[in-house]
């Protein structure tokens, strides 16, 4: 077998003084070894996969190197990655096993090609990839191909194939619609061990599958012509054609796409076109690379752009213009902020009816709501004939610009045309049309400009995603982490709440399972508030999950901070409802008309309540589980008072109280401090907030908030009271939340390479007793001494377990329970049973030392709470040496580069000006620095700094000390960081 190298990007060393410095890149290479060099078919999935995605050429190589397997009859495959950090110096490693994790690694790589799907669809993909590979690699590797059973499991697996390709609903590949790597995996795979086994294939839709995989130019190229589709023939009822050279996966003949609607719909209105198949395109720059056209033509680039505030919209330009959001925004004339971002396949689906790398302009048919803008580069009118997208990436439509208007006419859709420039374009006509001036080199010289009226460059985003999803199979159990934290931050992230048995994944995206393990993290943290909230006064209630839209949107600035994220009942059964309900996002307009009924004099105040619920906030960036969800739970606490002054009292108590939330019970510091005017919450007066720093990301995430409200709900909703001396006063108010972010947070805080690390105040299970049995030391002889260990930790307060299954030997315990994280696991040996001890084995810090039962009623509770202080001193050790002073605009991006929080010195929270300008210029230094030119604008985790606070405790601001953005009179230091 043959390793793979893959340079993904290439190093470049740092030159320069200190008036020029060029960017920096990251270096990574990937190497594939496979085991058996006499068997080369053994990477040929693989091969075909890496021709699919593109890692071709220059790109991606094969050698010769063998790698060791660790049996005769196993075929072992891995890929090695190794990456260097100019910033730091540091290299690190990693090494993925087995071919479906290589697949899906490999997938990971070109995120965008879509081949390991998304959501629920990547479950499915990477079910099927793992069913193929464990059901067909003995038949197409092993030595004894030929026995019979090998052939019975190959045919067998293709009756499986044949069964999902003819269930009802089903589309043409085993995920769907469009081929993804399942299907090229499960094909080459399945045509291996056919010819290996001699198996006899007769499904007509297996055939029919297998056949359309292999037959496409590019995985051909791959594989050679000596794979075959196993039986050698195709489906009953006449030949199939062959398809056209450079013909995609999932792409018959051009007669294959007389059904395709876009067609269908071109013939309808008369409008003359042609449509044709070719290799799968998934972007522009492949369409270019890949499908050459005559002088005069162009192919289309076409991004679906959402803003929260002004909609949706298709833009469509040639392939060489350079689509600039903020720009765009502009152009098009879209009032106040706007914020364009990628929308997400889900979105595409809804509103054009087609998958990510499908889209194109004759789409716009399908969007039956009328709620997407079609904007037309003006270059595009100016070529000889127009390539586009008919729905599908394996084939294009060609029509006239003059026809390309007909039908847009036809279907009742009037385009916005704009000159977009092109690509390093210079200074053209279009260029100083679309542009502004160029952004400061120094904030000085910026601010200078602002006053003058020019505008700052803006900044290319690039649309890019890093990091492959991967979802644990279901039903499988995994005793290792696939992932190491400070290799893959993301998925190691994700390996950990799975396999720990946290979450599970549902399959509405954003959407996850909150299993018992997480669930009671949860509980105690409602046990630990629920009693500090009492001290103040505060009572527990419970409001309505709707809220109507009168409602709802009654007061102007706080509605138009949840607006996009709002879900609407508009049904039901199949009953339109005469006014739309939302959904709870929060809970001001559903809890303050209450408040004004209930509140009348100043003896009904103060009023102090809490409902513990959840909120549904219908998220369109990545979503991360815990931190940013769909749907998640939360407590939210709303008070009412007499004066200015008694409310930031309550104010201040919550914010303590979330701050001990983190500190006390979950060992994590944080930073309390006031959010800037920009960050504060929508419709209120002040906003407080509590945050955390991640080490393993160099990211800061938002713990919780407590705001003051002012009067201006009050006001609202009528909210007021008779004072004392008979006057009508209007109501002071807070609001504060918590939510189960608190547990994503703690996990991703202490977790390690072996799975969670849990603070024993935030365990379910405190300490677990685990006997070491075996033949001459059984369950039956240790069992009393482990009960009697049980009930003395019990009797201390202690969550403790006693692990009896016999199904289990004690290293596959040993590893369960380090994976979900319990603080203490005491082993029971025959040895320890002698001596009266316990060996107890510190999950934190692998401490291992033996401790008397007779005691230990009251040392193992006095151990947990070492390790509870040791667990916080080790996190804010870790969080302390990432906050950095900078009082110099050139030491912040650098900073940042190296994961630090950054203090600087601000001319006041009310400039949002300037916030924007730190946060634009800093991205794109950022971006320079990595030698990207954009970044994905779904994500939740951009490489741009914000302002996290304003910390209550301020370093000593000497006088005369100037602001890092404007140059201004600095009055207070404010912390920045990369946020979640």
């Amino acid at each position: 077998l043959h390793p793979l190298s893959l340079p993904v990007l290439a190093a470049r060393q740092q030159e320069g003084s200190d008036s020029k410095q060029e960017a920096t890149t990251m270096a990574q290479s990937v190497v594939l070894r496979g085991t058996r060099s006499s068997d080369p078919d053994a990477l040929l999935p693989l091969r075909a996969l890496a021709a699919t995605l593109g890692l071709s050429g220059d790109a991606l190589s094969f050698s010769s190197e063998p790698l060791p397997s660790p049996s005769s009859s196993v075929v072992a495959v891995e890929m090695h990655v190794r990456a260097h950090n100019p910033f730091n110096s540091k290299g690190s490693e990693r090494t993925v096993k087995g071919l479906g994790g290589v697949a899906r690694s490999m997938s990971g790589i070109v995120p965008e090609a879509g081949m390991w799907g998304e959501g629920a669809s990547a479950a499915v993909v990477e079910s099927w990839v793992e069913t193929a590979v464990t059901d067909l690699s003995g038949a197409a590797f092993g030595k004894r191909a030929k026995d019979p059973q090998f052939k019975s499991l190959v045919e067998t697996f293709a009756g499986t194939i044949e069964k999902q390709l003819s269930g009802k609903g089903s589309g043409p590949f085993l995920a769907g619609d469009s081929a993804t790597a399942a299907d090229v995996v499960a094909a080459v795979l399945l045509a291996i061990a056919a010819q290996k086994t001699g198996a006899e294939i007769k499904g007509a839709k297996c055939l029919g599958w297998c056949g359309t995989i292999l037959d496409n130019a590019v995985v051909r190229g791959a594989v050679g012509d000596g794979l075959k589709v196993p039986g050698g023939k195709k489906e009953e009822g006449g030949k199939k054609e062959e398809p056209a050279a450079g013909a995609a996966a999932g792409a018959g003949g051009d007669a294959d796409l007389s059904s395709n609607p876009i067609v269908q719909k071109l013939d309808s209105l008369g409008i003359p076109h042609r449509t044709y198949s070719h290799t799968l395109c998934v972007t522009a720059d492949e369409l270019v690379a890949n499908v050459p056209l005559e002088e005069g033509e162009t192919h289309t680039k076409n991004v679906l752009f959402k803003d929260k505030k002004h909609g949706m919209f298709l833009v469509t330009t040639k392939t060489d213009a350079d689509v600039n959001t903020k720009e765009l925004g502009k152009a098009l004339g879209l009032k106040g902020k706007t914020n364009l971002r990628l929308a997400t396949e889900e979105l595409l689906l809804e509103a054009l009816g087609c998958k990510k790398g499908c889209v194109g302009p004759l789409a716009i048919v399908n969007n039956e709501k009328k709620d997407v803008t079609l904007v037309i580069d003006e270059g595009l009118y100016a070529a000889k004939k127009i390539h586009s997208h008919p729905m599908r990436n394996d084939a294009s439509t060609v029509l006239e610009p003059s026809d390309l208007k007909k039908y847009f006419e036809a279907i009742g859709v009037e385009p916005k045309v704009l000159p977009f420039p092109t690509k390093g374009g210079g200074g053209g006509d279009d260029k100083e049309k679309w542009a502004g001036k160029a952004p400061a080199s120094r904030p000085a010289e910026a601010h200078q400009k602002k006053k003058e009226g020019g505008k700052k460059e803006p900044k290319q985003k690039q649309e890019k995603s890093k990091q492959d999803k991967k979802t644990a199979k279901k039903g499988e159990t995994l005793l290792a982490l696939q992932w190491k934290k400070d290799e893959n931050f993301a998925q190691w992230y994700s390996d950990v709440i799975v396999l720990s048995e946290m979450i599970s994944y549902y399959d509405i995206s954003g959407c996850y399972i909150l299993r018992p393990w997480s669930y009671k993290m949860w509980e105690l943290v409602q046990e630990w508030f629920n009693v500090k909230i009492r001290e103040l006064d505060v009572e527990n209630s419970y409001f309505p999950l709707f809220v109507s839209q009168d409602r709802l949107e009654r007061e102007k600035d706080h509605v138009e901070g949840f607006a996009p994220e709002v879900a609407w009942v508009t049904k039901s059964g199949e009953t339109e409802l005469n006014q739309q309900i939302a959904i709870r996002p929060t809970s001001e307009t559903i809890m303050y008309p209450a408040f004004s009924d209930w509140i009348k004099s100043h003896r009904d105040l103060p009023l102090k309540l809490n409902q513990w619920s959840n909120v549904v906030r219908w998220e369109f960036k990545y979503p991360t589980p815990f931190l940013r969800s769909r749907e998640f739970l939360w407590q939210e606490g709303h008070t009412a008072h007499a004066t200015y002054e008694d409310a930031q009292v309550m104010v201040r108590q919550a914010l303590d109280l979330y701050r001990d939330v983190y500190q006390e019970l979950m060992a994590v510091p944080v930073v309390p401090g006031y959010k800037t005017e920009k960050e504060k919450f929508a419709g209120g007066h002040q906003t407080t907030t509590v945050e955390a720093y991640i080490a393993g990301s160099g990211r800061a995430i938002q713990g919780a908030t407590s705001h003051n409200l002012g009067q201006n709900f009050g006001k609202m909703f009528d909210i007021t009271f008779q004072d004392e001396d008979g006057k009508t006063q209007t109501a002071w108010q807070t609001s504060w939340g918590l939510t189960t972010r608190t547990i994503g947070v703690m996990v991703m805080v202490h977790g390690d390479d072996r799975g969670l690390v849990l603070p024993p105040r935030m365990a379910p299970v405190q300490v677990v007793i685990v006997p070491i049995v075996s033949k001459k030391f059984t369950i039956e002889e240790c069992g009393p001494y482990c009960e009697k260990i049980l009930a003395s930790l019990k009797s201390s307060g202690v969550r403790a377990k006693f692990d009896d299954r016999s199904m289990y030997n004690p290293g596959w315990k040993y590893n369960h329970w380090e994976q979900k994280g319990v603080p203490i696991r005491i082993e029971v040996g025959p040895r320890d049973m002698e001596k009266g001890n316990g060996r107890v084995v510190v999950r934190h810090s692998g401490e291992k030392v033996d401790f008397a039962v007779a005691d230990m009623g009251t040392t193992i509770p006095e151990k947990l709470e070492s390790i509870q202080k040791d667990m916080f001193a080790k996190a804010k050790a870790a969080r302390d040496s990432h906050v950095v002073q900078v009082t110099e605009w050139k030491d912040f991006v650098p900073n940042l580069e190296l994961n630090n929080l950054v203090l600087t010195p601000w001319c006041g929270g009310e400039h949002q000006d300037w916030e924007d300008w730190v946060k634009d210029k800093s991205r794109e230094e950022s971006l320079a620095a990595r030698g990207e030119e954009e970044e994905d604008t779904r994500t939740a985790t951009s490489v741009a700094a914000k302002t996290l606070c304003i910390p209550f405790d301020q370093p000593e601001l000497p006088a005369g000390t100037k602001c890092i953005a404007s140059g201004l009179d600095a009055t207070c230091w404010v912390l920045w960081g990369r946020s979640y």
